[in-house]
């Protein structure tokens, strides 16, 4: 079987900006009290004209302009999303229509902050087995619709964006495969620590249960993911995990080990993006030059189901 490889990424984000300051004309809250507990300064919210598909699609066509691909060149659309409202047209054939896609597959995952993981493991998995050549796989939600902007200890963490990649074949890959094998799993009893539920959806969360997870059983299951994929975590580039929390991401991130990784912080100005965190995080790092071209780098998602998928890729 061939491997695949990430060749481009791409991001886009709503213009607006809401920061602290702005919500704490909205809720009981402050500056300091969201900066001290999560870390996150900004955060971009899309207006009621800007849904999930159009987010996906500018930051799909950001990554196959850097391809230096068409629309037309890609056989398979995979979005990662849990805040798509109608169930059909699906966001993946939503964004194959607005780019002028042929007859590409196309498929919604919804596996919440650790869908982009997700959905990159099942395009690496489709263009091993040769059921794909080349897949666009897109992390993109919309979290301003489904907060409660009253509740001050969920609406403080959120933001709109999108992230995708583009997966080619690699037949050279050899020993150093452009994606590594995935690790992936769930805690289905712990399953309601992270809700979007009702009518109209809303998102609620057990915050300490969710810290206490991710801090004390996810690091283990991280390096494993580097054992897969042939590397120490002393042998990364670069850490990308689900931008969840900086109180998260920091402790984690020093668990596993990764004493020579850039470590990404992006949720300071974005704040969380569920699925669109990892390729939004991975493509301003790549974009801004902070990671070289085929440096080895370990993107983790987990959260919602109290599920998580990671492998370590080559970077673009």
């Amino acid at each position: 079987m061939t491997g695949s490889r990430v060749v481009a990424l791409g991001h886009y984000q709503p213009a607006k900006v809401l920061t602290n300051d702005d919500l704490a004309a909205m809720v009981d809250t402050s500056d300091e009290w969201i900066t001290s507990r999560v870390g996150i300064r900004t955060r971009h919210v899309g207006g009621p004209d800007e849904p999930v598909d159009e987010l996906a699609s500018h930051a799909a066509a950001k990554a196959l302009a850097s391809a230096g691909l068409q629309p037309a060149d890609i056989d398979m659309v995979l979005v990662a999303t849990s805040t798509a409202i109608d169930r059909s047209p699906s966001m993946s054939a939503r964004v194959a229509a607005r780019l002028g896609m042929s007859s590409p597959a196309v498929m919604d995952i919804n596996v919440v902050c650790s869908g982009f993981t997700h959905a990159l493991a099942t395009a690496d998995h489709a263009i091993r087995a040769g059921a794909a050549t080349r897949a666009l796989v897109i992390g993109a939600d919309k979290m301003g619709d489904i907060v409660d902007w009253t509740d001050r200890s969920t609406c403080v963490l959120m933001g709109d964006g999108a992230g995708a990649a583009v997966v080619t074949a690699d037949p050279e890959g050899g020993d150093r495969p452009g994606i590594g094998p995935v690790l992936w799993g769930s805690v289905p009893e712990m399953g309601n620590a992270v809700r979007i539920e009702g009518t109209p959806p809303r998102f609620a969360q057990e915050g300490q249960s969710v810290y206490r997870w991710a801090t004390t059983q996810l690091p283990p299951i991280a390096r494993k993911v580097c054992e897969r994929a042939g590397v120490t975590p002393e042998d990364l580039a670069a850490v990308v995990l689900h931008q969840a929390n900086l109180r998260i991401i920091e402790p984690v991130a020093r668990k596993i080990g990764a004493v020579n990784a850039v470590i990404a912080r992006d949720v300071v100005d974005s704040g969380n993006t569920s699925a669109a965190s990892i390729p939004m995080a991975l493509s301003k790092l790549v974009e801004r030059g902070e990671v070289e071209s085929g440096a080895p780098a370990l993107l983790f998602g987990f959260g919602g189901n109290l599920s998580y998928a990671g492998q370590v890729i080559r970077c673009p």
